[in-house]
């Protein structure tokens, strides 16, 4: 069986980034992505998926750090069904993005209309960031907490990629 999705599209949200107990980052949102047909009578029309999205480990504090609602993005993953129960006592579920490879697609130009999160750090988006894999990041450290801090707290790296220029029209769909 083969179980592969490539979303390139906008997040709908900023990034919520939480801990699980074993220290491993986990980020959440979620992307809109569009597709634009004509129909048989000559009308243009417009279709919108909307797909939340999970992203593990380095890669999630990454996105955290310098993805905005509304930052362009490549997600390259599989798709996962979870299911829970709500607080009413009814089962819900959903399919979601297991996020494999993130790419950061905004511009230089994008960038400066990002809004730095609160908190007092600048963490708005840097045009040398890298792309992340999963399978490629960094493991955290086990002394790190979801406070922020902890016996083992390590400074981000830095790291240079290209800057990608991408035109909406050279989009495939």
């Amino acid at each position: 069986m083969y179980n592969k999705v490539v979303m390139i599209g906008n997040l709908t949200r900023d990034i919520e980034l939480r801990y699980m107990p074993n220290g491993s980052a986990l980020a959440k949102s979620a992307i809109a992505t569009s597709h634009r047909y004509k129909t048989n009578t000559g009308e243009q029309k417009e279709e919108v998926c909307f797909l939340d999205f999970n992203i593990f480990g380095r890669s999630a504090e990454i996105a955290n750090q310098y993805l905005r609602k509304g930052s362009k993005v490549l997600l390259e993953g599989r798709l996962v069904f979870e299911q829970w129960t709500a607080q009413d006592g009814s089962n819900r579920s959903k399919h979601a993005l297991r996020v494999d490879t993130m790419k950061m697609l905004d511009t230089k130009a994008d960038s400066h209309n990002v809004v730095p999160q609160q908190g007092g750090m600048d963490n708005g988006y840097n045009p040398q960031a890298p792309q992340y894999n999963q399978s490629q990041a960094p493991q955290s450290n086990v002394g790190q907490n979801n406070y922020g801090g902890g016996m083992n707290s390590v400074q981000p790296q830095e790291y240079s990629i290209p800057e990608i220029d991408i035109d909406d029209d050279e989009i495939p769909f």
